[in-house]
């Protein structure tokens, strides 16, 4: 719908050398994913194709044109322009589930934020540092994009703008606009006494700038208008321009025809009013309340860029055709063969892939749009699609706040407001153009706004609401639409634009709500959808300005006689991390918000498609299981199908001293029979290309060792053609691929001797790690520029050592500090040994009291062979888990007899004791540990390199070197900052003080005075980039025993 409108509002290309040539669109349709293989050969191509190859997933616009060719009109249909990238509506064979709205980009996934933003055409007051208050608005159509300001000095009232060179008293511009009676501007703004007052002294400013009538007005403000270099067009006289600005530039949204500025006057009086009204008691509006804000969806930020490119493309097409048709006979001008494609393509892929989205028309330029999807787990993948990338989180305190969506929240998409119109005027809105300014004055008078625009006014204004609403719950007008009033400044606001934030709730009449339990069982035997409750009426979406109206109900019970609402569940106040928590309220919400940023770093199951990935990296986990508690959130997003954790037997007690802080102690057994095992993938990858001058790059064969005709070690795991074979396994720096590429790439220079056979040099792919590696597949195939890919998969088991990190779902998190064979843990009665020892120390002063409960619920789950909920607000009671227990013949409390696996005695102290799910984190030790004795250096200061993946030194920085002098211990010092760092030989002459070359002084010409010295090799560096600056550093040298 979006394409169809950005191409009618630019659908003619006419060239100025030649007025019968003409280009027009009639009509654009967007195709389905395809790709190029050779030449002109097209076929469709699944997501995961383009993932492996390096590819974009995307699908061909094409438009149908009506041009002229000589004399001849020329129909074409479905010319390609371009490619758009897609968002993802996983096909089947992908994720059963999971949400879509992402893009592939040269075979990176990529996810568009969701961008936040103040509401555009919205007036809105605020008070700036000094305290002065003071509205805006921001205004934005299709054309134009501008913001007007309203300020307040000395108590008179100015507009200000920045086409304007200063400040216009509003009185000015009132009468600019066609109202020139003084009583009509006060009778528009208000006829209260304080409003009366207020204003008086803005009036006074039209006395002293002697302006009386509409064209001294209009004089006026055309003298202060910044005068722009317009070449070409006709010149217009200063008013002419003034008019113009104020019918088209200020408060652009506002629409003004033929000059008819009554709308636009009162809605500048709307604005003065809401100034004076906001002094007194102080209402400046809130710019974080999100009925002030609107988001924007990937849909709308594609639309905007597209659309500017669609405008370059057709202005590069009336660039070429002025430049081609005065030049030849007009006859020949064919303009199909001047469609560039590639250009909406390449703007479409920049912006996706970097980010960075730069409108010329808005000035709009905006970093980090977009995000490399994070596939660590399912979660992440989730958090990420729901995660708002705030506007103005630089400039606020707000700078690490990242907001997430609730779940059930809907944003709203543009509609046509036709039809609204016209509801309206039916229902008694009259027009703002037939009124004069008393009657807008009248209190019980209501302003009608819809999208920021003034529609008209009425007086019973209750009415207006109730029928709107009625109509809408029949289904008459969209569900999205919304209408609420505001007392105080006296209006009624309609609104349906996009990017309001709202969600569900159900409708309570007469003390009852419309759902009632044989609703629910239809529902559930699936022959009524949740579309047929909008429909019926029982159902309705409220965005956030029309709550205010409204009193939601939390619960059934609390239902009274005010009550409109009521609210589906009160868990979706959280979102997809938060809901992953059992029994969030019983915890100090710290924790829980730990838990939402650990829950991403779990590993776990991405996907059902993940044994065919390629991934640069990939965590999983060998043996997942279900929690034993749940939550509904978790059967709401289908965790439980891609789980992330495993349910581990917990004993809270101390034991041995190395679980202190957090420390856990794991059951060497557990970790036999797989607990916390993990795979970890890693990718490696090289494109084999061809060069300009007929040369390319190739794989060649393992070398052999000439004694024993065998491949040598580093080309031990090579196959025949060069690549290595899966199955094998890989040590640190053999080869994976030996590649070798041509010397000489770039054509030769005409006339110089051509080399007969192109020397080749070895670049092979080698492997790096720690720890071997095993192959599990190479994959080879060609990427869209026609370049060889081999990706190979390398894949590394590793089981729970001491340094790996793992958490429970509160927000409690430890590293391993002990694996103890099973014959030394305690146990219990009934013989079972516990996976994992936790301190009881991490309880008091954290308070996570859900965690204990979720020891509980589990381990009555586990006796009962059920799941237990412990979802937010609710869930399973303490009190009826216990009583399942005492079934069972445990006790209550959830503690168990315990004997010691040590000295075979019983513990003195009953254990807590029960399963609780614990998640694997991704930060392993195995990733982390870094030692170096020698190693390599630096070439510039020859100091040993930082950074662990450059194999980097542990660097003794300014802060240790202050200890070290305070401490005294100066040759320590010398060690560290000399002598195992960068030690050098510098013979020195001692005459002149500069550095001397093998024993001879080049500046005194001798050799006699110069001794060796040790200095670091940075001093000496620096030295002599101080002499090649002219400036002379000299050494003075004394002998050490004088």
């Amino acid at each position: 719908v979006e394409i169809k409108k950005i191409m009618k509002a630019n659908e003619k290309v006419i060239s100025d050398a030649d007025p019968m040539w003409y280009l027009k669109y009639l009509n654009i349709y967007v195709g389905t994913p395809d790709v190029e293989e050779s030449f002109n050969v097209t076929r469709p191509v699944s997501p995961h194709e383009c993932r492996l190859r390096d590819m974009t997933y995307s699908a061909p616009i094409t438009v149908d044109i009506e041009y002229t060719r000589g004399s001849q009109r020329i129909i074409r249909n479905a010319l390609p322009i371009g490619l758009v990238q897609i968002i993802f509506n996983f096909t089947p064979s992908e994720f059963v589930h999971l949400v879509c709205g992402y893009f592939i980009v040269k075979g990176v996934e990529k996810v568009i934020l969701i961008q936040e933003q103040l509401s555009k055409n919205r007036i809105i007051v605020e008070a700036d540092r000094k305290g002065t208050v003071g509205a805006s608005v921001t205004s934005s159509t299709h054309e134009k994009k501008s913001r007007t300001n309203m300020a307040v000095k000395q108590g008179r009232f100015y507009l200000r703008h920045n086409t304007l060179s200063e400040d216009i008293p509003i009185a000015i511009i009132f009468k600019a606009m066609g109202v020139e009676s003084d009583q009509e501007i006060v009778q528009m703004i208000g006829t209260e006494e304080h409003v009366m007052a207020a204003f008086a002294p803005s009036l006074e400013e039209c006395q002293k700038a002697q302006i009386f009538t509409q064209m001294q007005a209009l004089k006026y403000i055309g003298n202060k208008v910044r005068r722009q270099r317009m070449w070409g067009g006709p010149k217009k006289t200063k008013m002419e321009e003034a008019r113009e600005l104020l019918a088209s530039t200020i408060l652009t949204h506002v629409p003004v025809k033929e000059f008819n500025f009554r709308a636009k006057c009162i809605y500048t009086a709307v604005m003065v009013r809401r100034v004076i009204l906001a002094q007194g008691e102080n209402k400046v509006d809130d710019r974080d309340y999100y009925g002030n804000k609107r988001l924007e969806l990937a849909g709308q930020l594609l639309s905007l860029l597209f659309e500017d490119l669609f405008k370059k493309f057709n202005s590069e097409l009336k660039k070429i055709a002025d430049q081609v048709i005065p030049k030849q006979r007009a006859a020949q001008f064919d303009v199909v063969k001047h469609m560039r494609q590639d250009q909406i393509t390449n703007g479409m892929v920049n912006a996706i892939s970097s980010g960075n989205w730069s409108l010329k028309r808005f000035k709009m330029d905006r970093q980090g749009v977009t995000q490399v999807l994070s596939r660590l787990s399912y979660i992440s993948a989730l958090g990420m699609m729901t995660r708002i990338s705030s506007q103005f989180e630089k400039t606020r305190k707000a700078c690490g706040l990242v907001k997430n969506l609730a779940l059930m929240t809907h944003i709203t998409t543009d509609m046509e407001d036709g039809p609204i119109i016209k509801l309206a005027g039916n229902l008694g809105v009259e027009d703002v153009n037939l009124l004069c300014g008393e009657e807008l004055s009248y209190p019980n008078v209501f302003l009608v706004f819809l999208n920021g625009n003034i529609l008209g006014v009425i007086r019973d204004h209750q009415k207006l609401v109730n029928t709107f609403r009625l109509m809408r719950r029949a289904g008459y007008i969209n569900e999205f639409v919304s209408i609420s009033t505001n007392r105080s400044d006296r209006c009624v606001y309609i609104s349906s634009d996009g990017g309001r934030l709202c969600r569900p709730y159900i409708i309570v009449k007469k003390q009852k709500p419309a759902v009632t339990n044989k609703h629910m069982e239809e529902l559930a035997q699936g022959y009524r959808s949740f579309e047929d409750f909008l429909h019926e009426g029982l159902v309705e979406y409220l965005d956030v300005n029309e709550e205010n109206d409204c009193n939601i109900a939390l619960y059934e019970h609390t239902v009274n006689k005010e009550t409109t609402h009521l609210e589906i569940e009160p868990f979706t106040l959280l979102g997809v991390c938060a809901g992953l928590i059992p029994y969030p309220h019983h915890n100090q919400s710290p924790r829980n918000t730990y838990q939402c940023a650990m829950g991403k770093q779990a590993m776990g199951t991405i996907g059902y498609n993940q044994r065919n990935r390629i991934d640069t990296l990939m965590y999983l986990l060998a043996y997942p299981q279900r929690p034993m508690v749940k939550t509904k959130t978790i059967e709401l997003i289908e965790f439980e199908k891609l789980p992330a954790g495993q349910n581990a037997t917990v004993a809270v007690m101390s034991y041995s001293g190395y679980d202190i802080e957090d420390a856990l102690v794991l059951n060497k057994a557990s970790l036999d029979r797989g607990f916390g095992r993990c795979l970890v993938y890693k990718n490696a990858k090289c494109t084999l290309k061809r060069y300009t001058n007929q040369t390319f790059d190739k794989v060649m064969g393992p070398m052999l060792d000439a004694a024993t005709r065998k491949p040598i070690w580093r080309h031990e795991i090579l196959d025949a053609d060069g690549i290595c074979s899966p199955g094998e396994k890989v040590e640190n720096k053999q080869v994976l691929v030996n590649k070798s590429m041509p010397t000489v790439t770039q054509t030769p220079l005409e006339g110089s001797s051509v080399p007969q056979q192109p020397q080749y040099k070895d670049v092979p792919v080698t492997y790096k790690g720690a720890t071997d590696s095993y192959i599990e597949k190479v994959m080879i195939s060609s990427n869209a520029e026609d370049a060889f890919l081999i990706k190979m998969l390398l894949r590394q088991t590793r089981r729970p050592e001491i340094g790996d990190k793992f958490s429970s779902r509160h927000g409690q998190k430890g590293v391993c500090g002990l694996i103890v064979p099973q014959e030394d843990m305690p146990f219990c009665d009934t013989g079972i040994c516990p996976d994992i020892i936790m301190n009881p120390h991490g309880f008091p002063s954290r308070m996570t009291v859900g965690k204990l409960i979720e020891l509980l619920a589990g381990k009555a789950g586990v006796l009962d062979g059920r799941f237990h909920y412990g979802t937010a607000f609710g869930g399973s009671k303490v009190k009826d888990v216990c009583e399942d227990l005492i079934r069972h013949g445990y006790n209550y409390l959830g503690k168990d007899y315990v004997t010691s696996g040590i000295t075979g005695e019983p513990l003195e102290a009953y254990i807590y004791f029960g399963p609780v799910y614990y998640q694997k984190l991704k930060h392993m030790v195995l990733d982390k540990m870094h030692a170096r004795a020698r190693g390599p250096r630096a070439v510039l200061t020859r100091q040993p390199t930082e950074g662990r993946s450059r194999d980097g030194g542990l660097r003794l920085g300014e802060m240790e070197r202050d200890c070290l002098i305070g401490y005294g211990a100066s040759m320590l010092l010398l060690e560290r900052l000399m002598i195992s760092s960068d030690a050098f030989e510098v013979d020195v002459c001692g005459q002149c003080g500069l550095l001397g070359y093998s024993g001879w002084c080049h500046y005194c010409k001798s050799s006699c005075h110069v001794s060796s010295l040790r200095i670091p090799y940075a001093c000496k560096l620096l030295f002599q980039e101080l002499q090649s600056m002219n400036i002379i550093p000299r050494l003075k040298l004394a002998k050490y025993n004088e």
